[in-house]
């Protein structure tokens, strides 16, 4: 499966911790790993509160697919 979200990069850009990131959110520290090793991808309302806690636009999480910009 391909790496959807870049949640585990803009942490480490940011000098942040997934247990930093899972105490901001109220979730599980699991849930976070999870995200970070795209096992599982968080919901566009979660995705939202990250982008926020991370002070980035919602598009930096989001890896680019083929197709998704007009250059293609």
């Amino acid at each position: 499966m391909k790496d959807l979200n870049r949640i585990k990069v803009v942490l480490v850009e940011k000098k942040r911790t997934s247990k930093w990131l899972s105490e901001q959110l109220g979730k599980d520290p699991a849930t976070i790993s999870k995200w970070c090793t795209n096992t599982s991808q968080p919901d566009l309302v979660t995705l939202t509160k990250v982008a926020a806690l991370l002070d980035v636009d919602v598009r930096q999480l989001i890896n680019k697919t083929k197709g998704t910009n007009s250059d293609d």
